[in-house]
Parts: C-alpha cells; sequence; structure tokens
C-alpha cells in the first residue's frame, strides 16, 4: 500500500478479510469435512470379533514430548482411548500402533515411544502392544505394519484412525495389499443436520477448513502417486 498501486492492495486487504471471515464463520469447514466423515460408517461389531487391531500415529506431538518427558496428546485423543476399549472388548486381538516421527528434520523422539505408557495406563498390557516405530506418513504406516505382522489370508484387522483421515487411510492400505476393516473415531461433526450451521467460534470454522482443505490436497497428492486406487475411496474396495 506504500506505492503508486495503493488502491490495489485496499482491495485485495478487503478481499482477504472478507474471505477469511467466510471460511471463519460460514459452513464452508463442514461442506469440505462432511464428505471425508461420512464415507465410512461406523464398525459393525455384529461383524465378531477381529484378529488384530492397527492405529495410526497423529496424536502425539513428538517434540513437546520430548521436551518435557513426558507423553503430550495435542489432538485427536480417540486415537488413544478406542484401542483401550478395543482390547479389553477383544482380548485375543493383536494391537499394533504405528507412527515414528512425520518430522522433516529427523529427531530420535518417535510417537510410538510415547503412546506405549498412555495405553499401558489405561490397562492395556504392555505384551500386547505391537509398536512400529519407524513411518513418517501414512503410506510408510501400512507398508512397514505389513511387514511386521505379516496378516494371514482370512484375519480380519481393524484400522483405527480419525473419521476425516480415514478415506485416504483405506485407500493406501489396500493399495499396499493390506486388506482392513475401517473404524472411524475422532468425529468433528455431528452430521448432516449440522452441514450448514453458521459458528460463532470463527477458530472452529478456520480449524475445520485447515484439517478439510490439508487432507483433499492429501488424497489428491496419493492419487497422483499411485498410492491409492482412486481420489475418494470407500467402503467398497478399489
Amino acid at each position: 500500500m506504500a506505492t503508486r498501486f495503493a488502491a490495489v492492495g485496499r482491495k485485495l486487504a478487503v478481499t482477504t478479510l472478507v474471505l477469511l471471515a467466510l471460511i471463519a464463520f460460514s459452513p464452508i469447514g463442514n461442506l469440505l469435512l462432511y464428505p471425508l466423515e461420512s464415507r465410512f460408517p461406523a464398525w459393525d461389531t455384529s461383524r465378531g470379533a477381529p484378529d488384530g487391531i492397527i492405529v495410526l500415529g497423529g496424536s502425539i506431538d513428538t517434540d513437546l514430548s520430548a521436551a518435557h518427558r513426558t507423553p503430550v496428546v495435542a489432538h485427536a485423543a480417540d486415537r488413544m482411548l478406542a484401542p483401550a476399549d478395543l482390547a479389553r472388548r477383544y482380548p485375543n486381538a493383536r494391537i499394533v500402533f504405528t507412527g515414528g516421527s512425520a518430522n522433516l528434520v529427523a529427531t530420535e523422539a518417535r510417537e510410538a515411544d510415547y503412546t506405549a505408557p498412555i495405553l499401558e495406563s489405561l490397562g492395556m498390557p504392555k505384551e500386547r502392544l505391537i509398536l512400529e516405530r519407524d513411518s513418517r506418513n501414512t503410506w510408510e504406516n501400512a507398508i512397514f505394519t505389513k511387514q511386521l505382522v505379516m496378516p494371514k489370508p482370512g484375519e480380519r484387522w481393524l484400522l483405527v484412525t480419525s473419521a476425516f483421515h480415514m478415506p485416504r487411510a483405506m485407500g493406501i492400505f489396500r493399495k499396499a495389499g493390506f486388506d482392513v476393516e475401517a473404524y472411524p473415531v475422532d468425529w468433528r461433526m455431528g452430521g448432516r443436520d449440522g452441514l450448514f450451521a453458521f459458528t460463532r467460534n470463527g477458530a472452529d470454522g478456520l480449524g475445520k477448513t485447515d484439517v478439510a482443505v490439508r487432507e483433499w490436497i492429501g488424497l489428491l497428492a496419493y492419487r497422483i502417486m499411485g498410492r491409492t486406487g482412486e481420489l475418494l475411496p470407500g467402503p467398497g474396495k478399489d
């Protein structure tokens, strides 16, 4: 605005503020998030006990955990609570947590190392927990976990991750040749009833939009790289 293009600068500033307000308070975040979260229904318990349960990382902040020398759950706490409950309901199922560090600069901190104490404190016996601590993304989660557990034909494995992340995760595991069943958790929306709802909390709208946009970009990138069989994987196999 300090140049001779000040008029254009003012218009850009106003446009940016208007768009920011729309994203913060309008249903845009809901509209982007709903197709992701509603893609896979809740797991059907009537199908019987699973042979194994895979929990994807993404809850623990490894840097904060290392700094304070204690597990710090930054978000998606349901990813920790759900496997503890499943372990109690299915005492014969193998439990696998897969998650290393997603940092661009490698550190010694691994999410799996900080997750174990949390799950143990929730009542999961240490001997039941299998840790995969080298993966940096969902593709490596699938590849490394498959190599670790070597699933047998006919075995049924559950995949626990956030509902908005489930389409990409399921597509990746299928592409890796690991047949899993979706167990979505950590919903950010109540359902279709709130699809067009406005919010008075701008941070809520911005947060939902941020999560949804990053996931849609991830879906597109993984499809281009050939790591999923379709743009938006669904309950039917690719």
